[in-house]
């Protein structure tokens, strides 16, 4: 009886642990294949062509059934596309747009140049996380727009008060991204490191920075997105001929010349270029993270 019994039992005790194996196996197992078109298209594409269909439809209800009836305060769609189409038929409008990203972009570029060694020393040495920290975390949450009078003054009407402007809302945001990612690199790793003889730089370089990229990368994203806000606030408010006709100019120019259409245009266009700058390098990136650390299967 006794000998039925364990017997039951091993064979029990054995049926769980091969269910447990084959869950485990179930969950690292990587799906082969292309995702059906039907299937993207209900879950990526068709909701948000929904989403902008509807605001598209509340604002053409808006105009059409008077609730809003004069067209200097909301224009309607088509007054707007045309705007749109008469700046490409000018060749105007990738002007408007590269103006701006490219200011962008390499002002985000000296920001992460800047910001990545800043966090990684306040995040190792004890003393200038103290000095520095809250005042980093300060500028974080101070508005971008504060740091564009004494840019002019410091500076002048040019793209080097552009490009500080930007470094003044983005650094802060991506070394507290890589502070919060180094906080909860697990002190395991560390040891490890120094056992396997990573230390210094060397342990900087393949511990430290690649435990703490989940972190950096919400940093980098958040950070982008303080370069572009400080960005078109510069622009609006330091407007000078020599500097081009970027997004933010363009969006003061409308509001000069009492031009709603034009306005929107601006504020469509500065939308766009933040999704697609999103939709092109952080999500990707955001995306190979997880992927990386078995948080995302690619199917």
């Amino acid at each position: 009886m006794a000998s039925t019994d364990t017997t039951t039992a091993t064979r029990d005790g054995g049926s769980d642990l091969a269910g447990l194996e084959a869950g485990l196996d179930a969950l690292e197992t990587v799906q082969q294949g292309r995702t059906p078109f039907r299937q993207t298209f209900m879950e990526k594409i068709l909701p948000p062509v929904s989403a902008v269909l509807l605001v598209l439809v509340v604002w053409q209800g808006l105009v059409s059934f008077g609730v809003v009836d004069d067209p200097s305060k909301l224009p309607a769609p088509a007054d707007v596309w045309n705007v749109l189409r008469d700046a490409w038929l000018q060749g105007e409008l990738l002007g408007y747009i590269w103006t701006s990203v490219s200011r962008g972009l390499l002002g985000f570029l000296f920001a992460l140049a800047i910001g990545t060694p800043l966090g990684l020393i306040v995040a190792r040495v004890k003393f200038v996380r103290a000095a520095i920290g809250p005042i980093l975390s300060g500028l974080q949450s101070l508005p971008s727009v504060a740091w564009v009078p004494p840019a002019v003054i410091w500076l002048g009407l040019n793209n080097s008060m552009m490009y500080a402007v930007i470094l003044l809302g983005a650094v802060p945001s991506i070394a507290n991204g890589l502070v919060s990612g180094v906080d909860q690199v697990p002190p395991l790793f560390l040891r490890a490191g120094r056992t396997l003889g990573a230390t210094g730089l060397k342990g900087t370089w393949h511990i430290t920075l690649p435990a703490a990229l989940p972190g950096y990368v919400a940093g980098l994203k958040q950070g982008w997105a303080f370069s572009w806000r400080s960005l078109m606030a510069a622009e609006i408010i330091a407007s000078f001929p020599d500097l081009g006709v970027g997004l933010g100019q363009l969006l003061e120019n409308g509001r000069n010349a009492s031009d709603m259409a034009m306005v929107f245009e601006a504020i469509l266009l500065i939308l766009v270029v933040g999704i697609a700058i999103d939709l092109l390098i952080f999500s990707p990136l955001e995306r190979w993270v997880l992927r990386s650390r078995g948080l995302l299967v690619k199917g």
